[in-house]
């Protein structure tokens, strides 16, 4: 259980905020003023009362071990999740002048958290044994189907791409994005929603700068490639073949060993499009040693209910999803809310970041990175651009281009000041994409995106 006097730091508080406004706005409500019976209690749950506008205080309350992250509730109509009232909440919380005291829940609060955790007790059975087996043969021909029409799919882009080969690819650049967003939307049809993806970031190549011919050549090869291993699938190992078919879009569930751990939640980030965003939380298991990416999803314009502040741990139960150096797991059971704590995943030097992408390739070739964690460096100018120097050797990693236009390059070499920092982050062929640092000296860790 977490204890009384162990609480978040405010930056893990705020990472919770839906957006800036709301990260503003809560940072408002983070003083004793507005609040009246603020409590807390050891099983993380956090209440109180919020002076509003109107005659009635909001009534907040925060159940911090919830199966997805924190889960909230609040009286306002706000329609964001967490509010500026949970969050200046939790931001009181976690203060060490004692405004939230450990007590017993009012009936208010303990009305919901009392149901909502009732409800979760009932949900885990049925998750544990899984969805209902339902018609085998039904499932087995709804399988074929789905597999014959990804076949003609896949059959169709490799007649695209010889016939944009054979044209020469002066033509994409001619052609414009509609024949690529024509073509996506022919793999919809097919049932293959990972080659959707990947025509679509090729129609984003063309005219995109120097050099450009010779990217859009190399995805088109990968692509090439995912469509022959799908087309040959029977002849592949059976962990490649898994990645072939996470690859095409057929994501099967989690089927490995359930792997009890503390894990520490190295990094949190969204990329978003017109139709999803997408939350990713890279985690490190303090015992076992193994980093796993847990990914969440929302409408358009809605965060994800996934919700893990950087640099705290939580005991539970992560499952893997089938495929050959896959890293995707599912978050499972909780065993205590999320906890401060002091440990740091173990580092490696550049070149051996760089050994350990060209490893993964061998178990996935369309593998834009790895995560990595990199002990010992400094980020130093590099022209126009910025890389991470090994402070006790002479290699080092260029900085992908998305990396050196994020506020978050600035706060690293800020953390730095020309000093080694640890830094954990994703390691490919574009180069290295900081997501989290730690000073030398003992001290929390820090969000880079």
């Amino acid at each position: 259980m977490t204890q009384q006097g162990e609480r978040w730091t405010a930056d893990q508080v705020l990472a919770l905020a839906p957006d800036a406004a709301s990260r503003k706005a809560g940072s408002k409500l983070g003083a004793a003023g507005p609040w009246s019976d603020a409590g807390c209690d050891d099983e993380g749950r956090v209440w109180g009362l919020c002076k509003g506008s109107g005659s009635k205080p909001y009534q907040t309350v925060v159940d911090l071990a919830g199966a997805a992250g924190p889960a909230y509730k609040c009286s306002c109509p706000s329609r964001k999740f967490p509010c500026k009232h949970a969050l200046g909440l939790l931001l009181l919380w976690a203060g060490e002048d004692g405004a939230v005291a450990p007590g017993q829940a009012p009936d208010w609060a303990e009305q919901w958290l009392t149901t909502r955790r009732q409800r979760a007790e009932r949900q885990r059975p049925a998750e544990s044994a899984g969805a209902p087996a339902g018609d085998p043969e039904a499932a087995r021909r709804r399988a074929e189907r789905r597999a014959e029409r990804i076949t003609a799919g896949t059959t169709e882009l490799e007649q695209r791409l010889a016939d944009l080969l054979r044209g020469g690819l002066a033509g994409a650049e001619q052609a414009g994005y509609g024949m690529w967003e024509e073509t996506a939307a022919r793999m919809v049809d097919a049932q293959a929603p990972g080659l959707a993806a990947r025509v679509r970031e090729l129609g984003a190549v063309p005219s995109s700068g120097p050099g450009w011919p010779v990217r859009l050549l190399e995805e088109c090869a990968l692509l090439h490639l995912l469509d022959r291993g799908w087309l040959r699938r029977e002849h592949l190992p059976d962990g490649l073949a898994a990645t072939v078919r996470s690859r095409i879009g057929l994501t099967g569930a989690p089927d490995g060993p359930a792997l009890r751990d503390h894990w520490l939640v190295l990094a949190q980030y969204d990329t978003a499009d017109a139709r999803l965003t997408t939350r990713r939380v890279w985690i490190h298991g303090a015992a076992s040693h193994r980093t796993a990416l847990l990914l969440s999803y929302g409408a358009a314009g809605r965060a994800p209910e996934l919700a893990l502040p950087v640099g705290l741990a939580l005991e539970c139960e992560v499952t893997p999803y089938p495929g050959a150096g896959q890293h995707r797991a599912s978050l499972g059971e909780r065993f205590a809310p999320p906890a401060r704590t002091t440990i740091r995943p173990p580092g490696v030097t550049t070149s051996e970041a760089t050994a350990q992408y060209g490893e993964a390739l061998r178990d996935d070739p369309w593998l834009d990175s790895v995560p990595v964690t990199l002990d010992r460096v400094i980020p130093v100018p590099d022209g126009d651009s910025w890389q991470l120097a090994d402070a006790d050797g002479d290699t080092a990693l260029p900085l992908t281009p998305t990396a050196r236009t994020r506020p978050g390059l600035w706060r690293l070499v800020a953390l730095s000041g020309g000093a080694p920092v640890t830094v954990f982050g994703e390691c490919g062929h574009r180069g290295f994409t900081p997501l989290t640092a730690w000073p030398t000296a003992p001290g929390p860790a820090v969000p880079l995106c």
